[in-house]
């Protein structure tokens, strides 16, 4: 069954690389989706997979960056598999 979480990372997390830390990561497992800046300093991540590779994910995301972060927001939302693949979006 495919899943859909939203992520906001707080912290020091533009200038820093996560972004493309991110798409490193996702190349390890079967997610789907995009990483981008967004303007208020945070970095959104939409992605889609199965329960257990979104959970090791974000694991990987948050072991990965871990000096940059302070907070991190999940929501769960209906997923659509509109991607085949994982990105770098544009800032919004």
């Amino acid at each position: 069954m495919l899943h859909r979480f939203r992520i906001f990372f707080s912290g020091t997390v533009q200038g820093v690389g996560f972004r493309y830390a991110t798409v490193n990561v996702a190349r390890r497992f079967h997610v789907t989706g995009w990483v981008r800046n967004r303007s208020d300093g945070r970095v959104e991540i939409l992605v889609e997979g199965s329960e257990k590779e979104l959970q090791s994910f974000v694991q990987d995301v948050e072991d990965e960056m871990s000096g940059c972060t302070t907070h991190k927001l999940i929501t769960r939302e209906t997923a659509s598999g509109e991607w085949s693949g994982f990105s770098i979006a544009p800032t919004e």
